[in-house]
């Protein structure tokens, strides 16, 4: 079974020989701390991660979607343990450089009314923009007989972008949620624009390329919910998820799902009304009380597909919570219709010897053969021997 045949079939709850090797990737202050307990230094980045450790790759339909350009970032202001900028999306941020991955500080928008909407913000998404298509490209062609190739191995997807992650990051959380209150023909202008242009852009790729998944990205909730209640959800969001998806299930494209961080549990139900199937990295939070995927599968059962719900926390609790993490979710997993990793980007609370027990752990649980050039590596080898190491 090839891995794209067999990353398919999981999602769509069919027999497969084992769960595809993915995970979500890890915090910049990871790597730092890992390489003081032996991951090789040129081992740094997201890029360059996921071939060490012998994840299974996906590729992707070049679709441009979001803003261009963006604005044009600069510096405002430096102190010794901050600075000020403006970035790409216009946004005014007080960025601190204590050499630790924290978020900055949001200080001012640019996108705040219907006037700063349609003078800064509209010309950067113009539809007719020609570059956003990769249909415009030279290499059009070749991109169509790669994907659509039965020897193509690596699951093709194409991005939907978002309709409600950007316009939060543009103008702030507070701003975004009061406009619905406040100006809800603008907030409805603004939606509709952007799942406009993504069914636009993504149409002729979706009707002649053998797209196998669309991913979006939202991140619209909290540890406690989402930003915004059911009823303003299919207000204003629904109906856009159903243009997008409309045009991906009109091409056999069914597994649809969004990044979003949090307690999405009350999304659910307006995702799928919308068309999504998916729900990703399902975030399960340090008591369970976020987003726990047994909890998820065994409400909406094969209507969400889960990518994720490893808890991060457990895996910085040490081997026993790894274990115990592993066990309760394997006869679900086993069940189909999730790709099993960790919740977030792996945080340097989790060792590094930690993380090698948990590989080892959740690829013997699902059949997932070990990679062998990771497996020979030096310094994989020197951990693996060490005398505790199956141990607690």
């Amino acid at each position: 079974m090839t891995h794209r045949e067999r990353w398919v079939r999981t999602l769509n709850f069919q027999p497969v020989d084992h769960v595809p090797d993915e995970e979500f990737g890890f915090w910049e202050s990871t790597f730092t701390t890992w390489h003081e307990h032996g991951l090789p230094t040129e081992i740094n980045s997201n890029g360059n991660c996921d071939p060490y450790f012998g994840f299974a790759p996906r590729s992707g339909v070049p679709v441009g979607i979001g803003m261009t350009p963006g604005f044009k970032t600069e510096t405002l202001e430096e102190a010794d343990d901050y600075r000020i900028e403006r970035n790409s999306n216009g946004v005014i941020t007080k960025v601190f450089t204590d050499g630790g991955d924290t978020i900055p500080q949001f200080m001012d928008h640019t996108l705040k009314d219907r006037k700063s909407w349609e003078e800064e913000f509209l010309p950067k998404l113009d539809i007719a923009l020609e570059s956003r298509y990769p249909e415009n490209r030279d290499d059009w062609e070749d991109i169509k007989a790669r994907f659509n190739s039965p020897d193509w191995d690596r699951p093709v997807g194409i991005s939907i972008g978002s309709i409600f992650g950007w316009l939060r990051d543009w103008m702030g959380f507070e701003n975004i949620t009061v406009m619905m209150y406040d100006d809800p023909e603008l907030m409805h202008d603004m939606i509709e624009h952007l799942a406009t242009l993504t069914t636009t852009v993504i149409r002729k790729s979706a009707e002649e390329i053998n797209i196998d998944y669309a991913a979006g990205w939202e991140d619209m909730a909290f540890r406690q919910g989402p930003m915004i209640s059911p009823a303003m959800f299919r207000e204003f969001l629904t109906p856009r998820y159903k243009m997008i998806t409309d045009v991906l299930h009109e091409n056999d494209i069914d597994i649809i799902f969004t990044d979003c961080d949090g307690r999405v549990i009350d999304a659910i139900d307006p995702w799928l009304e919308g068309g999504l199937t998916g729900i990703f990295p399902c975030e399960v939070g340090a008591g369970r009380d976020q987003t726990d995927p047994i909890a998820v599968r065994e409400k909406w059962g094969e209507q969400v597909v889960i990518l994720g719900g490893v808890n991060k926390h457990a895996l910085g609790a040490g081997k026993e919570a790894i274990r115990e993490e592993i066990k309760r979710m394997e006869p679900y997993v086993k069940e189909g219709g999730w790709i099993p990793h960790v919740d977030h980007r792996c945080p340097p609370t989790v060792t590094f010897e930690d993380y090698l027990y948990y590989l080892d752990l959740k690829r013997d649980t699902f059949g997932i053969p070990r990679p062998e050039e990771f497996e020979a590596r030096p310094e994989i080898k020197k951990i693996k021997a060490r005398p505790g190491y199956w141990k607690t």
